[in-house]
């Protein structure tokens, strides 16, 4: 039996399996709690990754919860794309453009609004949004490519956030995405962060099953 309440969401876009069937086989019948999707546009960030129609080609294959990451230079003109792919959940960044518009946009279509920080971006800059956001989305390594190390700084930003969600009373899960592996989690597990994206390191194990368990017991 799990240990905590943390959600493991295994970001897709790492995966080193065969074919995305085999992958989404993989995570259906472990006991990851959503499925992260990285939307990349080559501009916000430099790699491009996929869209809508990918995440809307397996939404009938998985009843997990779909966690969209929108890194998108301006994510307002797709947002009812990604709504009508099947998201559940759709983050958009802090630094990008017309992110108080998205965020409206979101929650008018019925959905869960996340709002995501890069690693040298000021927590300040977030606190405006924690009124609006149903989660806050923190990358604790430089958006665009996975396989990167944990940035330790950010646990000082996490901290900050955590402090003042709790002194103002807010309703919001906090999520930390970048070079998750087992000691960091504990770490991040015991300040109270609620959920974790985990990619490479999740899916380069033998037992991906018992992997998520290992978190969840952490």
């Amino acid at each position: 039996m799990a240990k905590n309440n943390i959600s493991i969401s295994a970001s897709i876009t790492s995966t080193k399996y065969f074919d995305i069937k085999n992958t989404i086989d993989v995570i259906n019948k472990s006991l990851v709690d959503r499925i992260h999707f990285d939307v990349m546009d080559g501009v916000f960030v430099p790699n491009i990754t996929y869209g809508p129609d990918f995440i809307s080609s397996i939404r009938n294959f998985s009843k997990k919860f779909f966690d969209v990451h929108l890194m998108l230079y301006n994510p307002y003109p797709y947002i009812e794309n990604f709504v009508n792919a099947g998201a559940d959940l759709i983050s958009v960044h802090v630094e990008a453009k017309n992110t108080f518009k998205s965020i409206k946009l979101i929650k008018s279509l019925g959905k869960k609004a996340g709002v995501v920080i890069n690693p040298d971006t000021n927590v300040k800059k977030v606190l405006p949004y924690l009124d609006f956001v149903d989660e806050v989305l923190v990358m604790s390594v430089n958006p665009g490519f996975g396989g990167q190390k944990f940035i330790p700084k950010v646990i000082d930003k996490i901290q900050k956030l955590i402090d003042s969600i709790k002194k103002y009373n807010h309703k919001i899960l906090i999520q930390v995405d970048g070079g998750i592996n087992f000691d960091n989690a504990k770490i991040l597990i015991d300040m109270g962060v609620d959920s974790l994206v985990v990619g490479s390191f999740l899916f380069n194990q033998t037992n991906f099953n018992q992997a998520v368990l290992t978190f969840k017991n952490l």
